[in-house]
């Protein structure tokens, strides 16, 4: 275990006015459903007439295949990294993305399935049963679209809630890469047999664009752009500091570390290349703000992988990608602060709190934790508070266990004016889900309320 000062706080002119970056997200939302739109537009202009039960079924059932297809690039696109996303509408929000969609997906895809099959059962008069072998292995292409389709259900079902809590991560984002095959495999699919296709080469156009697009994004953003910047960056652990009983800083060095413009409250997702280590990439945010030479992160054990970062050693090589995130001071939109954090979550507010412009008396930082011994960075925090004027509070069990329920008459006694507050919330879902409720009823408007979680 090494030692290193810790980083050395930021120091920024008070800004006169916090106007906040509004996020695109209402505008990438519209573009997607305006692109569902022009998808059902293609169904609309090649069909002239629909009579009768199968030509009901199956216009429905073409339907959802379209919009299955269109689905399936959009899963690749929110897959992609893309920075207008991932720092933009933040990377929670497009990760709840990713998982609606693909929701979608697997319904629509089912509805093709059966919509198709009842409708030519019925055009036939035959059985479902005999018109899916039909289909199945006589039709072209049909193969790769079958195994295709059922390599997508598999990922839904891997990604369902209740399996996804029960399995490991590294096994579900192993076989979540299956969706790029199964996509692929379904892309020709869609081609030989899509109906809107056959006979339409502005169509095909389209589709190919729409597809290649979506894999060019992720060839540059998630292979292209991460290999340029570690070879440009060669991040290495500088130091390992215990920060409490179960929490360590890590303090990364590298070359020309101002090129990632990376802002306090962001995160990267860190791959280190260490025996047991190398195989998982786990999103940690920067505890302090970066510094020309020097980059931290602060992680708390909670399980293997975690815990082995106390073992690291000085100069193990780090692959990195980022910076991502939007809990940043672009979203500022008051002159007053408040951060809200709980447990190992302070440590992108603590980046904040060293960083955000703020006259004294504006900014508090109010940390919940178990006890005294939790309160990780509390030296630092406490001299941050001292030397900017900042107020901080802590909120810890009594000895007897019981923890301190955030509410909103507790959070206006604390802060009378605290509706005229931007508040930055970060910490487990439990307390971030009762922490928003309060402040909610406490009068904070949502739009003042600033997080990132994949839960909430």
């Amino acid at each position: 275990m090494s030692t290193a000062s810790p980083p050395r706080p930021a120091r920024h002119a008070v800004a006169p006015a916090y106007p906040g970056r509004r996020s695109p997200a209402t505008a990438v939302l519209a573009l997607g459903w305006l692109g569902a739109a022009a998808v059902i537009a293609l169904w609309w202009q090649d069909t002239t007439a629909v009579v009768g039960q199968a030509d009901w079924l199956i216009g429905a059932g073409r339907i959802a295949g379209l919009l299955t297809g269109y689905c399936c690039a959009l899963l690749v696109v929110l897959m992609a990294r893309i920075p207008v996303l991932e720092r933009g509408v933040g990377s929670d929000r497009v990760a709840r993305w990713h998982a609606m969609a693909g929701r979608y997906t697997v319904c629509l895809l089912l509805a093709h399935i059966a919509l198709i099959l009842w409708g030519y059962a019925v055009q036939a008069h035959s059985g479902v049963v005999h018109e899916a072998w039909t289909v199945a292995f006589t039709y072209p292409e049909m193969v790769k679209g079958s195994i295709g389709g059922l390599l997508l259900l598999l990922v839904g079902a891997v990604s369902a809630g209740a399996v996804r809590r029960r399995v490991r991560y590294e096994t579900w984002y192993y076989l979540h890469l299956l969706t790029y095959a199964a996509i692929f495999l379904a892309f020709w699919h869609q081609l030989a047999l899509g109906a809107d296709f056959a006979g339409g080469t502005a169509a095909r156009m389209l589709w190919y664009a729409l597809y290649l697009g979506s894999a060019a994004a992720v060839v540059w953003y998630r292979l292209l752009v991460p290999l340029r910047q570690n070879l440009r960056h060669r991040l290495r652990v500088h130091a390992v500091v215990r920060e409490a009983p179960d929490v360590v800083s890590v303090v990364v060095s590298g070359q020309r570390l101002p090129e990632l413009a990376a802002r306090p409250g962001q995160f990267f997702r860190w791959r280190f290349l260490a025996p047991g280590l190398w195989w998982t990439a786990s999103p940690y945010s920067l505890s302090a703000a970066p510094r020309p030479d020097l980059l931290r992160i602060t992680v708390k054990e909670v399980g293997g992988h975690s815990a082995a970062l106390a073992r690291l050693r000085p100069g193990t090589q780090i692959w990195a990608e980022g910076p991502y995130g939007a809990l940043t001071a672009e979203r500022r939109t008051r002159q007053k602060v408040l951060l809200l954090a709980g447990g190992v979550g302070v440590t992108p507010l603590r980046a904040l709190f060293e960083s955000l412009p703020a006259q004294p008396g504006d900014l508090t930082l109010l940390y919940r934790a178990r006890s005294e011994s939790d309160l990780a960075l509390r030296s630092e925090l406490e001299a941050i508070a001292t030397a900017r004027g900042a107020r901080l509070q802590f909120a810890l069990n009594t000895p007897d266990g019981r923890r301190p329920v955030l509410t909103a008459r507790g959070l206006r006694a604390a802060l009378p004016d605290i509706a005229h507050h931007d508040v930055y919330l970060c910490g487990p879902p439990g307390l971030m889900r009762a922490s928003y409720t309060a402040l909610r009823e406490a009068g904070v408007p949502a739009a003042h309320i600033h997080h990132e979680s994949f839960e909430l």
